[in-house]
């Protein structure tokens, strides 16, 4: 497999205004869910590509009610970084499975507070 450093570069651009900016993220979103069976096969997940498209959907749902236009320039920006080295197999499988550490793993959920976590035990 040939290293080509500048598939799927882009420019870094900032949008021109809400209707760009939210142009831009719905064509972020449907790249990710169109590279979900080749994530699967790249990393070969144990899991169904639905679930892998769940969780691009929970991440991009963690961000939708951002009102600064500049914040989701650089959301943006974030989400083409991370998925140029997802597809360029430049991350390895445990940082595409940290995605799902906390599905599969129930105690991997931080305390509520310091004390309680000192009690369990916890750094």
């Amino acid at each position: 497999m040939v290293i080509n450093p500048t598939y799927l570069a882009q420019r870094s651009r900032s949008s021109i205004n809400w209707s760009d900016a939210r142009r831009r993220v719905l064509k972020s979103y449907r790249e990710w869910l169109r590279a979900g069976p080749e994530i699967q096969q790249l990393y070969s997940l144990n899991m169904p590509v639905s679930r892998i498209r769940t969780k691009v959907r929970e991440e991009f749902e963690k961000h939708r009610y951002v009102n600064n236009v500049q914040a989701v320039d650089v959301l943006l920006q974030q989400s083409h970084a991370e998925f140029q080295e997802m597809l360029n197999y430049w991350k390895q499988y445990s940082h595409v499975m940290k995605y799902f550490r906390v599905d599969e793993d129930e105690n991997a959920k931080l305390p509520k507070n310091f004390i309680q976590g000192f009690l369990e035990g916890r750094n």
